[in-house]
């Protein structure tokens, strides 16, 4: 898999084979290729300051008529449910030739320590902290209701190429409810939920691995687990190692400064109440000297709850205080 770099600040336009850069607040317009969009190629964001906690430049693309938004999302390393959320005019299964598809491209980091893997699972992304300033991030699939993938600090103690499973007792008796007979190994291979590579949590009952059901990647569906592309997983086996720390946070507002401008984040839990307004900004950002909040963008994006980053402050004075990335 071919890595490319990306400064986490907006900058002239360039394209990349994954990903097209522009100036925040400007659109682009990218037509995909006729081949099957079953590929990604990971991007290293680099922070050019660490007091910054947002990294990439959302774009859109031009569909095709044989293109779902799980095609397009796949292949620019985003889950289903991101691509709905910003995307909720536009069909799932057939957005139809020409429709601009809105890849959004742009994350707040979590409030976690910025080494090793952190999972939030209320955005299901994994962020991947090659060092305190380069940065990868992928979709993750996440623990349903009544499986739900524990919060914690953890560190990975294995990692395994072509696993078996064996699923546990648990999962087993659901599958006899349904009438179903899940044997006591799987062995490697196609059927295999697993995928072709584990990565064994602290916590040993939890891991990180592929799956054979790509379209699940990015929804909570999982019995517990972390579920990832299959070309995501083989990229970030390679890359960590067994003692690499892993962060579970559950974090659905994000907020965080990308130069002088402050962006929210909001990925609510369907049918969970609102937070009170005034709690959503942290009081050290809310309350710093030269800082000027919109509250009324801030009541928006919660309302809007799209999972994707906006303006919604900044320094006085500043260029972001005059709204030039408000289109995002």
């Amino acid at each position: 898999m071919t890595v490319r770099s990306r400064d986490a600040r907006p900058e002239s336009g360039r394209a990349s084979p994954r990903r097209w850069h522009r100036l925040a607040g400007a659109i682009a317009l990218v037509g995909l290729g006729l081949l099957a969009i079953t590929t990604a190629q990971a991007t290293v964001y680099r922070l050019v300051d660490t007091s910054d906690s947002v990294i990439g430049t959302p774009f859109y693309v031009k569909a095709r008529k044989e293109h779902t938004l799980l095609d397009i999302g796949r292949h620019h390393g985003l889950g289903v449910d991101e691509m709905k959320q910003a995307n909720p005019e536009i069909d799932m299964w057939l957005p139809g030739a020409g429709t601009a598809v809105l890849v959004p491209d742009r994350h707040v980091l979590p409030d976690a320590p910025r080494t090793g893997i952190v999972l939030n699972l209320a955005e299901r992304r994994m962020y991947y902290y090659r060092s305190a300033t380069e940065i990868e991030t992928f979709s993750i699939g996440i623990g349903r209701d009544g499986w739900e993938t524990p919060t914690g600090s953890y560190r990975i103690i294995e990692k395994t190429e072509n696993p078996s499973w064996t699923p546990p007792a648990s999962i087993r008796a659901e599958y006899a409810k349904q009438g179903k007979t899940l044997p006591a190994v799987v062995p490697a291979g196609p059927d295999n939920p697993l995928g072709d590579y584990r990565l064994r949590l602290s916590n040993p009952s939890y891991l990180i691995h592929g799956t054979n059901k790509p379209w699940g990647v990015g929804m909570p569906v999982s019995s517990g687990c972390t579920r990832m592309f299959p070309e995501d997983i083989e990229h970030l086996f390679g890359q960590v190692a067994v003692g690499t720390q892993v962060t579970i946070v559950d974090q659905p507002y994000k907020v965080g400064w990308l130069g002088e401008q402050l962006f929210l984040e909001v990925s609510r839990a369907e049918g969970s109440a609102p937070r009170p307004v005034e709690e959503i900004i942290p009081p050290s950002i809310a309350n710093a000297e030269g800082v000027v909040i919109d509250w009324d963008e801030v009541r928006r994006v919660q309302q809007d709850n799209t999972g994707f980053p906006r303006w919604v402050g900044g320094r006085q004075g500043s260029r972001s205080w005059h709204h030039f990335d408000m289109i995002f």
